[in-house]
């Protein structure tokens, strides 16, 4: 699952990192280290430029909403119900089939947070003695400082209760694609705690090495059997996860500090 990230890096690093022809300064984000559901993110895709003398496709960075909605659905408000896709098949529901064979993208991020509960709670809370476990959130982030490039797909909504010509009438939208989590050992594992992704969570958001960029974004590619063949996960060890302060927990909350590493779990009891 992916239900929070971190994207603080700005347009002109996007820029100079995904070989990006095109954005448009007015449409400039600030850092954002709480990113959730239903907020605007940056990803980059490839569309022909409207009104361009050659209409081929141009590497851009664009603006889109984290929560697909269909091209079909009447309504946007299951919006905050979809914001992942599941790699195994996304290729055949019915929201995502068209969106992976023609517009896909890349949801560029610091890394994502993954909340665990100790077993200690748990148990807790199976005896009736808590109605709420307490969860301990770990930040997941290339071990190497790179960019996360989080695979997604987008779509395209027209809002029936606004005119054609209505700065709203279109929403652009997005999902982030996610697989199974890696059970083989972190690049860097914190002192004490999880050991693996899997540890952490059962699933994952698909990370796309540089060399699957290219291939990624192509709309000229819409085989749905060659594009699965992209949809592997990347190679083990490339990802280190630590504990980071529960403030995170709340969307009210936002800053470089919420990235900051615990010298341990806030709850020691967690493994």
């Amino acid at each position: 699952m992916c239900g929070r990230y971190a994207a603080s890096r700005r347009p002109e690093e996007l820029q100079g990192i995904f070989g990006i022809e095109k954005w448009e300064p007015e449409e400039t984000l600030a850092p954002d280290w709480n990113v959730a559901p239903t907020k605007e993110v940056y990803a980059v895709l490839e569309r022909p430029v409207k009104d361009a003398p050659m209409p081929r496709p141009v590497r851009q960075l664009r603006r889109l909403r984290w929560g697909l909605v269909p091209s079909w659905s009447k309504t946007p408000e299951g919006a905050a119900r979809m914001i992942n896709a599941r790699a195994e098949t996304v290729h055949e529901k019915p929201s995502f089939r068209r969106p992976f064979a023609s517009r896909r993208c890349i949801l560029p991020a610091d890394g994502y947070y993954e909340w665990v509960t100790g077993s200690d709670e748990r148990q807790l809370e199976e005896q009736g003695r808590k109605k709420r476990t307490r969860k301990q959130p770990y930040f997941v982030t290339p071990a190497d400082g790179s960019v996360m490039a989080l695979a997604g797909v987008y779509e395209f909504w027209r809002d029936p209760t606004l005119p054609p010509d209505h700065p709203l009438a279109w929403w652009a939208t997005c999902s982030v694609i996610t697989t199974e989590a890696e059970t083989t050992p972190l690049g860097v594992a914190p002192a004490e705690g999880p050991a693996t992704l899997a540890d952490i969570h059962p699933r994952m958001p698909l990370m796309l090495t540089p060399d699957r960029w290219d291939a990624w974004l192509d709309p000229a590619r819409t085989d749905p059997d060659d594009l699965r063949g992209l949809l592997t996960p990347p190679p083990a060890g490339l990802m280190r996860a630590y504990p980071v302060a529960t403030a995170v927990s709340s969307v009210r909350n936002n800053g470089p500090e919420l990235l900051a590493e615990l010298a341990a779990p806030e709850e020691s009891t967690l493994f």
